[in-house]
């Protein structure tokens, strides 16, 4: 298997601690998107939307999306299974970790590429053009702050997400904590029991991925 990654995104990163965590170690092939290099002709034919991560198997097969990059990986590799254990386990893991995305990675994004020069015609990630909504920066924060207030009060009953088990709603949480530093949104000082969880989650071998 191949994985075009980009090392500073929060997506790439979010397989890449998948991987750790299951200890599979497979080739990587940086894209620089800075650069433009998923917009290149020889990588648009591999992922027509010419987004990161990709996962590419050995019979030239393409998965593209975080979660079925990580689902085909659990399938294919079921040992010290992220995505739960038993089928509650498992829709648990699924609900969380949508709301997960929804409410941090695309509420970071909605900030940063509505608000970032960078992104100017380019406010939603993709092969179409869309011009930036300050209105939708400014709600992107804001939830920000409500995922922060959220989370603080899950963890003051619960070790993890789900209970006393690591998952891959964690891996998101955790990305999203980092992530959103690129909109100078850092976890609150009287967030302790948020910030009890990431310092146990950023100790883990795998958070260096």
């Amino acid at each position: 298997m191949k994985l075009y990654d980009y090392a500073a995104a929060p997506n790439p990163r979010r397989v890449r601690i998948f991987l750790a965590e299951k200890n599979i170690e497979i080739e990587t092939v940086q894209i620089d998107l800075r650069k433009f290099e998923q917009k290149s002709e020889a990588f648009l034919k591999i992922s027509p939307l010419g987004e990161v991560p990709l996962l590419q198997l050995d019979d030239g097969t393409c998965i593209s999306q975080v979660h079925a990059i990580c689902r085909y990986i659990e399938e294919a590799y079921p040992e010290n299974p992220l995505l739960g254990r038993t089928p509650l386990e498992k829709a648990l893991v699924e609900s969380s970790n949508h709301q997960l995305n929804m409410n941090g990675i695309a509420a970071v994004t909605e900030g940063f590429r509505n608000s970032s020069p960078v992104f100017e015609g380019r406010a939603i990630a993709g092969p179409n053009a869309y011009e930036q909504i300050p209105a939708l920066a400014e709600r992107g924060l804001l939830r920000i702050d409500h995922l922060f207030r959220d989370l603080d009060a899950h963890f003051a009953n619960s070790q993890f997400i789900i209970g006393d088990y690591f998952s891959v709603a964690d891996i998101t949480a955790f990305t999203t904590m980092d992530f959103a530093r690129w909109v100078k949104k850092t976890i609150p000082e009287d967030c302790v029991n948020l910030q009890r969880w990431y310092d146990q989650v950023n100790a883990r071998p795998s958070a260096k991925a």
